[in-house]
Order: C-alpha cells, then sequence, then structure tokens
C-alpha cells in the first residue's frame, strides 16, 4: 500500500464544481433510453395480476398474430434457448472476512439462494412478475398485441409480511423448503448478553420498523440489447451501478461465457443501490434480441416501475437494551428480520444492519439474531444506507426512551455511552474496529452549530403561532463494504490527456471530477486534462463498480498506487534519456528534472520520449502507463450526528422540517462541494422515509395500493429547509487518501433524528413513538387520541 498522502497537492480537498454538469443541465446527458439503434424494435412485457398463482397455460398464437409482431417470448422459450435463472450472489462477502459469506460465516447459520427465473413458466410469486414479452416494429404494436396474450392462472394464498410467513401454515415461496426463511443467523455472545440485561436496572423492549419503500429513480430502468450472429456476442446498454458484474450476472443466465456479453453504461439517473442487480427483464431482451436479428429496447413505464423495481428496506429490528441506573448500555440483544421479497436478490442491508447495530456507543454484551423471511413481494435490494440507517434508527430510538424512562437528560444518556476518543482503535461488540472518529466532538459540535440551547425559545415561539415544534438528536457511523475488487488502469498520453479506466462507476455522484483532482495531484498536471472511462466492459477489465462508499476509498487508492508506478516509470525513461543515474532524477511541482539541470519535463513530454526514443530498453518504451488493482477489505467508517427540528400543525398533523444540521466525518474530502451535495441529498430521502413514504399492500388480495406518485408520496424540495452541513475530518489511516466516504452519510442519522424531533413535538400528548411514515394523519390521530377524541 502507498505512503499515506495527506492533504495531497493543490486540487485534493477543492470544492471544484463538477465537469459533467456543463453537459447535463444543459440536456446533452446520454441516458439509455437517449440511444438508437439501426433496425432496432421494443418489447413490452406481460404481467401477473396476482401475487402468487399457478400457471396453467400461456396462449400467445393470438398476440403473435398482431400487425407489427415479431415475436413472443415465455418462460419457456427462454428455458429452450438455455436460459438460466439469475444468481444474484444474494448473500454478500463478509464485513471482516471477505473470503466469506457473510451469514454462513459461522457454524449452524445458514443462508440459501433461491433461483430467480427472468420469466416463471410453473409458479408466478409476485404482482407484476412477468410472464411474457411481446416484440413488434413498435411500442404501440407491441402494447396492443399484449392485450391479446391470455394467461390461465389458479390463484393461490399469498403471504405478503414477514408476521405471516413465519407462521407454521403459512404458504411456501419454495416448496423445497420447510418454511419461508432464506436467513437464519446468530452473531455475539447471547448468554453474556441475556445475562447483563437481566442484571440491568432498566430494559427496553421495543419493536422498530423501517417500512418498505420504493427507489423511485428519475429515470425508469431502460435496456437495450442487441446481438451479432457473426461473433455470437450481445451488447446489452442500461444504466447500472457496475457494468462488470451486470456482464458476469448476463452471460451467466444466457449460459455463455463472459467475452460474449459486452455492456455499456451510460449517464444513470440515479442509483442508490437496486440498480447494482441484474433486472430479470434483461436476459429476456437478449434471447429476443437473438431471436429477431435485431436490437430489442424496453423502458420502464413508472407504473411498472412502482410495481415491479427491487423495492428496498422493509426491516423489522426487535430491540431489548439493558441499562445501567446512571443511563449506561448493559447489554443489547435485538432480533433483526428482513423481508427479502419473492427471490434472494439481496441480503446486504441485513448484513450491514447488524455489523454496525451498536453504532457509536460502547456496549460491553451484543447479539443478535438474523432473520431473511420470503413472502410474495417484489424482492428487495440494498438502498442508500442499505441497514445502517435501520441499525441507527433502532438505536438512537431507543436511547430517547430510555432517557425519559431513567429520567436523564437525552443528551447526557449519549455522552455517557459513546467511546471516547483515547479508546480508538475500538472494536465493537459485533467485531468491527473503528480506527477514527472522534464521536464526542462530533454530537458537541452538531449541537452547537444547531444552537440546541436556543431551543427552547423557538419552542416558545412555536406554541405562539399556534405550532407544536420538537428537536431530535442522532449519532451514527457507518461500516463501507461492498464488492472486495477494483482496478484502474492509468496512461499518460503524449498530446496532453490522461486516461483513467475505473470499474468503479459514477451514477450521479461526480466521478469525473473528484477522480480528476485525485490524479490531478499526483501527476502534477490539472484535473481538465483527465478522460475518465468507465461502465464499458469492452475497455473496463474488472471492478465492482460503486456501492457502499467504496468509489474513492478503493479506486482512488488505486489511482494513487497507479500515479506512483507511472512516476517511478517516467524517472527511469528520463534517466535513460538524459544518461544519468535514476537517483538523479527528480519529481517535484509536478515536474521531473535531473539534478544539476534547470531543464523541467513533464508527464506528457516523459509520455512522448518513452513512445519515440528508440534507445530506450524495451520495458521502458511504449505508452506510458500503470495499472492497479486489490482484492480485499479496506474499512473505513464514516461518522458523524445530526439534528432534526420540526413545527407540526395540531389541528391536520401535518409536520414541516424547519432546521436540520448535519456533521458529518467523511475522511479527507476529495470536493467538498460534491461531499456537500451528497449528503442533502441522503438527508431528503431519509426525511422523506420518516415523513412520507412508503409501499402499502393489501394483505388480503396482495395487490398495490401506492402504485403511482398519486398515492406515494416522496419529500419535495418546498418541503425542505435549508441545511447546515459541517465536513470534519478524523481520516482514517486504511487508505492512502485517508477517505471514509460520504455518499451514504447524510441518510444514515436522518430517520432517526427526524422521528427523534417528531416523538418530542408530542411528547406533551404522552407520545413515545411514532412509526414511520409519520403522516399528517397519523399524527393528527394520536393528538385527537391524546385529546379524548375519536380517530
Amino acid at each position: 500500500m502507498p505512503a499515506l498522502t495527506g492533504n495531497g497537492g493543490p486540487f485534493i480537498g477543492r470544492p471544484l464544481p463538477r465537469f459533467e454538469d456543463e453537459r447535463l443541465v444543459q440536456g446533452r446527458g446520454r441516458y439509455t433510453d437517449d440511444f438508437t439503434l439501426p433496425a432496432e424494435c421494443h418489447a413490452v412485457f406481460v404481467r401477473s395480476p396476482y401475487p402468487h398463482a399457478r400457471i396453467r397455460g400461456i396462449d400467445v398464437a393470438k398476440a403473435a398474430g398482431q400487425p407489427g409482431v415479431l415475436t413472443v417470448v415465455t418462460g419457456a422459450d427462454y428455458l429452450a434457448v438455455g436460459g438460466a435463472p439469475i444468481d444474484h450472489f444474494a448473500d454478500p462477502a463478509d464485513a471482516r472476512d471477505h473470503t466469506k459469506r457473510a451469514f454462513r460465516s459461522l457454524p449452524g447459520n445458514m443462508s440459501v439462494d433461491i433461483a430467480h427465473a427472468p420469466m416463471p413458466v410453473e409458479r408466478v410469486r409476485y404482482l407484476g412478475e412477468p410472464v411474457a414479452m411481446i416484440v413488434a416494429e413498435t411500442l404501440a404494436a407491441a402494447q396492443d398485441a399484449a392485450e391479446h396474450v391470455a394467461v390461465d392462472y389458479d390463484e393461490l394464498p399469498c403471504v405478503m409480511s414477514v408476521e405471516e410467513a413465519l407462521r407454521d401454515d403459512a404458504p411456501r415461496l419454495e416448496e423445497s423448503l420447510g418454511n419461508n426463511l432464506a436467513v437464519d443467523a446468530h452473531f455475539g455472545d447471547a448468554d453474556a448478553t441475556e445475562r447483563a440485561i437481566a442484571a440491568s436496572t432498566l430494559v427496553i423492549e421495543k419493536t422498530f420498523v423501517n417500512q418498505r419503500i420504493v427507489n423511485a429513480q428519475m429515470e425508469p430502468r431502460s435496456a437495450i440489447v442487441s446481438y451479432d450472429a457473426a461473433t455470437g456476442t450481445f451488447t446489452m446498454i442500461a444504466g447500472s451501478q457496475g457494468a462488470i458484474r451486470q456482464r458476469d450476472t448476463l452471460a451467466a443466465a444466457l449460459g455463455v461465457e463472459r467475452d460474449k456479453v459486452e455492456v455499456i453504461c451510460p449517464d444513470v439517473g440515479g442509483g442508490f443501490g437496486t440498480r447494482t442487480n441484474l433486472s430479470p427483464e434483461q436476459p429476456v431482451l437478449a434471447v429476443a434480441a437473438r431471436r429477431v436479428g435485431r436490437p430489442v429496447r424496453w423502458t420502464s413505464t413508472r407504473s411498472e416501475a412502482f410495481l415491479t423495481d427491487y423495492q428496498c428496506r422493509d426491516i423489522v429490528t426487535r430491540v431489548r437494551m439493558g441499562f445501567h441506573p446512571d443511563g449506561r448500555i448493559a447489554g443489547y440483544a435485538c432480533e433483526i428480520v428482513g423481508n427479502v421479497g419473492a427471490y434472494t436478490v439481496a441480503f446486504v442491508p441485513m448484513a450491514n444492519s447488524f455489523r454496525i447495530m451498536t453504532t457509536v456507543y460502547h456496549v460491553p454484551h451484543a447479539s443478535v439474531v438474523v432473520k431473511g423471511v420470503m413472502t410474495n413481494t417484489v424482492p428487495t435490494a440494498p438502498f442508500r444506507g442499505a441497514g445502517r440507517p435501520e441499525a441507527t434508527y433502532a438505536m438512537e430510538r431507543t436511547l430517547d426512551i430510555a432517557a425519559a424512562k431513567l429520567g436523564i437528560d437525552r443528551l447526557e444518556i449519549r455522552r455517557r455511552n459513546l467511546v471516547p476518543y483515547d479508546r480508538l482503535p475500538y472494536t465493537s461488540a459485533m467485531g468491527l474496529t473503528y480506527d477514527s472518529g472522534d464521536f464526542a466532538s462530533n454530537f458537541d459540535r452538531v449541537l452547537d452549530v444547531a444552537d440546541w440551547d436556543g431551543f427552547a425559545d423557538r419552542r416558545a415561539s412555536a406554541r405562539r403561532r399556534g405550532r407544536l415544534a420538537g428537536i431530535g438528536v442522532a449519532n451514527y457511523v457507518e461500516s463501507p463494504v461492498g464488492i472486495p475488487h477494483e482496478r484502474v488502469d492509468v496512461t499518460v498520453e503524449p498530446e496532453g490527456v490522461v486516461k483513467v479506466v475505473t470499474g468503479t462507476q459514477s451514477t450521479g455522484q461526480g466521478h469525473e471530477t473528484s477522480f480528476a483532482q485525485v490524479i490531478a495531484d499526483h501527476l502534477g498536471i490539472t484535473p481538465q486534462q483527465v478522460r475518465l472511462i468507465s461502465g464499458d466492459t469492452r475497455i473496463v477489465k474488472s471492478g465492482g463498480g460503486s456501492h457502499s462508499d467504496r468509489s474513492m476509498r478503493l479506486g482512488g487508492a488505486l489511482l494513487v498506487e497507479s500515479s506512483g508506478t507511472i512516476i517511478a516509470k517516467a524517472k527511469d525513461i528520463l534517466a535513460h534519456h538524459a544518461g544519468v543515474p535514476v537517483e538523479n532524477v527528480e519529481f517535484t511541482d509536478g515536474m521531473l528534472r535531473t539534478k544539476n539541470s534547470n531543464e523541467t519535463v513533464d508527464v506528457f513530454e516523459v509520455a512522448r520520449i518513452a513512445k519515440e526514443d528508440g534507445t530506450l530498453p524495451e520495458n521502458l518504451r511504449g505508452p506510458l502507463s500503470a495499472s492497479a488493482s486489490f482484492t480485499g477489505r479496506m474499512p473505513a467508517y464514516p461518522t458523524g450526528a445530526a439534528v432534526c427540528e420540526v413545527e407540526i400543525d395540531p389541528d391536520t398533523g401535518v409536520t414541516q422540517v424547519v432546521r436540520y444540521t448535519s456533521i458529518d466525518d467523511a475522511g479527507q474530502a476529495i470536493n467538498p462541494l460534491i461531499l456537500h451535495g451528497q449528503v442533502h441529498g441522503g438527508i431528503v430521502q431519509g426525511v422523506g422515509q420518516a415523513l412520507y413514504e412508503g409501499v402499502v399492500y393489501d394483505i388480503a388480495s396482495g395487490q398495490v395500493t401506492t402504485g403511482s406518485f398519486m398515492d406515494y408520496a416522496m419529500a419535495r424540495a418546498g418541503h425542505m429547509p435549508s441545511f447546515a452541513v459541517d465536513l470534519v475530518e478524523d481520516p482514517t489511516n486504511g487508505n492512502p487518501l485517508r477517505v471514509k466516504g460520504g455518499g451514504e452519510s447524510g441518510i444514515t442519522p436522518a430517520l432517526a433524528t427526524t422521528i427523534n424531533a417528531v416523538v418530542d413535538a408530542l411528547s406533551e400528548f404522552g407520545v413515545d413513538h411514532v412509526e414511520m411514515p409519520a403522516t399528517p394523519a397519523k399524527i393528527w390521530a394520536l393528538i385527537n387520541e391524546a385529546k379524548g377524541g375519536s380517530t
């Protein structure tokens, strides 16, 4: 690993405006649906109207005979040409040992992978599951023909909630299993934890629900797949969070070698986790493209997106936490129950949640039971934070409740439990080792910036206006993990451009700018001279994509390593060219020179020499380039604290966030402007879940009642105040750039601090908890009930 670089050179740490914004805000971005290929045709999917049913038969004859129809593909057709289920690698690599699966790392624990058929043949398992696909000359023709597909269903009992699914008599999602458990795992010292809780003065037992939400990216899922019969190669254009993973998964589903699949990822209109996994429609599009010999395109409608996009959260955390009389935590036992849906797409949120469950607090004894439960719902996948917001929510809500029960100030109970800075490195009861992060200082800082002490006056002012004011606080720490492999390739071209090929992949994080800042500092060039290439498997050799705060943590570290290799090689080239020992070549202030000489050259001139000087040794001739790769864990722990202030109209139950403060330690900030934007976006998504969002299924019928933006509320710009965001830096020593990551910082404490504020506003009515989303109807009912009225 290269030496730590501190604050770097002139560009790292500067709030440069994003280079990519110029084209994006002018409408010059290119998203999947912006591409048009010659002779392309259009696909429409026929989807199940039932959450659970046997397929007795599918009659496509009438649909196939409609004008403009080129082909109809069913699940049987997909299997007939060698199509296989999608392997999502649901059980991720363990946070501590990447060679093991998270839920198979200990004896007695289990997880199962349920084959995800892109199009089922015998049984549909969730509402909206695709059962047939029409391919036609035009979109309208495909839509019309889809109306003529006749599917004979035998409706089966459905199970929509984890509580139902865990019953002994519940319908089985996977008939080969004796129950609906996809994960059943235990971690920590359960006996010691139970003894500690039993000896406690106060035991809080509470269930916290992180409701199911939709991702709702601005850009719906979209893909264009073509097939080259001469080479047997499939090419897919589709937005994703990692082209390499998409390629590998698609190749396996199609039963072909990886070199027979190319994936191109253009601009992406939002990822947030669910675009990490392959969608079931994509392998079917590939089969159709091979069958018709033309490119096949499909873009999800917004209605399809609400119905069939991988959904998020849906985790229940049952807490048992014991406290000493002074408020110190004695022991923490919890059960994490995740609704994984109809197929096992991702167990990542549950894995992250249990590992970080003790958050920033010293918990001497902790244990956890994790259950992943299958239901007749759309499969769930990671969503921004992916388990850390859920863990933070459970911890911070419990601390508020315990403080009230013990008669201890809610700030003081946190101070008494925070891991002290002088105890770092600190290993939590779940085995994570925090190497940096001044938790107490962050806590004090957020209270100061938020003017916590001035809240009493603001509450009195709100009261005079007929409003109920509340304030909440939450501390957090994250555990970035992700795919444990990354690679970068860097080439210096004599024409004055440095090409960087990386396996990480931006979905809006500003990589074109921040990666350029890193390379510029280490090669002595300007960021404008860097060209970033990603998201194209024809060029990118390997890499894990972007998720879990991994891009700069892994990719940035490899940029430093490859830059060092290039400078070392450049010194060798210049030494041979000048006829001096390599020890006499220096690299300072971005320039190379030989000692006792006033002449200097930059890396571009050295690249020209390497290309043109035929007297150089063979290993120094040719492109001035370097590659670097890494496999393993490069842990870092972003941390911070947030304060939310709300006002509630007691007559309507409407909650308005009036102030929000966030203190975030993301390690060394490569570009503070971009980092601020990441925090802002995360805050809005977190507040949105806390107050507005929630997927609602009718338990009896399994039908979705929140299938459009008419029924599904999301946070809007007008709902938010200006945010007070303050970046602090206690850099990690775990990577050469000393970065921790900031993409998930805003959202991780937002759920907890928002609900803490809402509960504080309602405390005069005896309310100690409000389930998310804290909608106006829910809050109005609580107020009215407390007043003795009818709800």
